[in-house]
């Protein structure tokens, strides 16, 4: 036997309110026109002039037979580094990756690389033939520093 007057919270299950909807609508309505004003105006939008490079290094890398390997001013040949194995692992690392990338692709080993200073502290390794570039610091100031080191003193580019 059903009740005739049955408890006001029973007619309603089941059922979602026209008020709830909406109020739903409308809220969706707003984030969505708050997010378009707000990329179209730039509002609340941070942005950073990009860096721009103060110091440049192009770098050739030779093997040497004892199992070192030479880092030279690309244009001139100058001597920039040598590195002995079991020294600068992180040097050593990095441009056997970009190497490696280059046998990969079958490009020329003759290409220098490029090793670039910017005016907000930042440092950076590019190969122009891969199109691949490191970004020193997210590798933490002392491989940061392993590279800095390469670059010529006086802040000449090279």
């Amino acid at each position: 036997m059903t009740p005739a007057n049955p408890h006001p919270l029973a007619r309603t299950a089941g059922r979602t309110s026209r008020g709830l909807v909406l109020g739903v609508g409308l809220l969706l309505g707003f984030v969505v026109a708050a997010v378009t004003v707000g990329r179209v105006e730039s509002i609340g939008l941070t942005r950073m002039a990009p860096a721009r490079p103060v110091q440049s290094l192009a770098l050739r890398v030779d093997d040497a037979a004892d199992g070192a390997i030479t880092l030279r001013e690309a244009e001139h040949g100058d001597l920039v580094a040598t590195v002995r194995p079991g020294e600068d692992n992180f040097i050593r690392a990095t441009l056997r990756g970009f190497a490696q990338g280059r046998l990969r692709a079958g490009l020329p080993r003759d290409v220098p690389f490029r090793l670039t200073r910017f005016d907000d502290g930042s440092l950076r390794l590019d190969d122009a033939l891969t199109g691949r570039s490191v970004d020193f610091g997210a590798f933490g100031p002392s491989n940061f520093a392993a590279f800095a080191r390469l670059m010529p003193r006086d802040g000449a580019a090279r």
